[in-house]
């Protein structure tokens, strides 16, 4: 099993950056995809990118593209969500999540998942 735990939210004015981890505990296979999500108020939830484990293959939606950046350092057992250039939009709670599969790109699948962090951007 895995365990995640997200950190980083907080409130930032828009063109402002934030940078959430998520740091995963238990076993870590070099065939899990790490994800993130987002649940913005009264919206479905979203996915926002996706990075294999192992090696460095990402993949982000184009709501974020350009603005975000995905990565991790696994010898701390962390995935990131860099956010720069923050827009009111971007508002929401995020979760990261993890899945033994190598489709990085695809959203389904996903079966750990953190409990989420508040990013408020405000204009």
């Amino acid at each position: 099993q895995v365990q995640l735990v997200e950190s980083g939210g907080g409130l930032v004015q828009a063109g402002g950056s934030l940078r959430l981890s998520c740091a995963a505990s238990g076993r870590t296979f070099s065939s899990y995809t790490m994800g993130w999500f987002r649940v913005a108020p009264g919206k479905e939830r979203e996915f926002v990118g996706g990075i294999s484990w192992s090696g460095s293959n990402t993949y982000l939606t184009d709501s974020v593209k350009g603005r975000f950046t995905i990565s991790r350092d696994n010898a701390k057992n962390t995935v990131y969500l860099q956010m720069n250039s923050l827009k009111p939009e971007d508002t929401a709670v995020y979760y990261c999540a993890a899945k033994m599969s190598v489709h990085y790109q695809i959203l389904t699948g996903y079966t750990y998942w953190g409990q989420g962090t508040q990013v408020t951007v405000s204009s």
